[in-house]
């Protein structure tokens, strides 16, 4: 649907400062608050942090030790549904001074790796294959995300919404088949029209302007959906088509099977 992302450094340095900005919220909590629950059901903070480090180090695996990888996907094709919990879970149990060196060690690391990587290659993943510029956006949509759930946890006023969005964005209309290939459905066989206005009122566009099947809203919004971090029913974007509106109850864009997403506001 779209073009590929050539210089990954730009995406590599939004990444790294939304990690930088999760960073700064848990850098100094007290034990007691990591255990505090998140939106995520059965989750703690802990367990979003060990959820990110755990993923960093099987991006890492993907981008330096293609066999190493090939081994954890397997464990992974094993147990389908509940590996993504395992795996925080396993982490979450370390002490919190622990954990935070170990997330730190491995993002570091994978930032070296994609930024040292040879131009064009791709590496294996849960889902299609991905270039570094392409795992670095997936890095930055799973931390953007987590972290909304910690700061949630933490009952901390959410950071203004940047420009960084962007990214999640272009991988949310980009995992548009895939979302419906998790789902056993056949993918849509035109391209939408997406059209997103940014925090700053920047306008993102995505697909043919003359597509029939529409998405528009807020970038946030978008971006909200396609992480499963808001029910559709409390979020401002639309739909024109039907295969765009299927398409907003399905949007996905993680790398995995389905998510259950949350429940609308209306429902809790």
């Amino acid at each position: 649907m779209l073009p590929p992302m050539a210089d990954p450094t730009p995406v590599l340095d939004d990444l790294r400062a939304e990690s930088d900005e999760l960073d700064r919220l848990v850098s100094d909590l007290a034990p007691e608050r990591w255990v505090l629950p998140t939106p995520a059901a059965g989750w703690t903070v802990a367990h979003q942090i060990a959820h990110l480090a755990w993923t960093d180090h099987a991006a890492l695996l993907a981008v330096t030790d293609e066999d190493g990888f090939r081994v954890l996907g397997e464990k992974a094709l094993a147990a389908p549904h509940s590996f993504v919990d395992e795996g925080a879970q396993a982490g979450a149990q370390a002490p919190p001074a622990e954990l935070l060196a170990t997330w730190r060690q491995r993002r570091a690391a994978l930032d070296h790796a994609l930024r040292t990587a040879s131009p064009g290659a791709r590496f294996p993943w849960y889902g299609p294959p991905m270039s570094a510029a392409s795992m670095a956006t997936a890095r930055l949509m799973e931390t953007w995300a987590h972290g909304l759930d910690v700061t949630d946890a933490l009952g901390a006023t959410r950071a203004a919404p940047t420009a960084r969005l962007r990214h999640i964005a272009r991988i949310g209309v980009r995992a548009r088949d895939y979302a419906f290939f998790v789902r056993g459905l056949p993918a849509p066989a035109d391209e939408f029209h997406v059209k997103l206005v940014g925090p700053d009122g920047d306008v993102w566009t995505y697909g043919p302007e003359d597509a029939p099947q529409r998405v528009t809203g807020p970038a946030l919004d978008f971006c909200l959906l396609v992480t499963q971090r808001a029910h559709r029913a409390d979020l401002a974007v639309r739909a024109s088509g039907p295969d765009a509106d299927r398409w907003l109850d399905i949007a996905q864009a993680f790398a995995g099977p389905p998510g259950a997403g949350r429940a609308p506001k209306g429902a809790l």
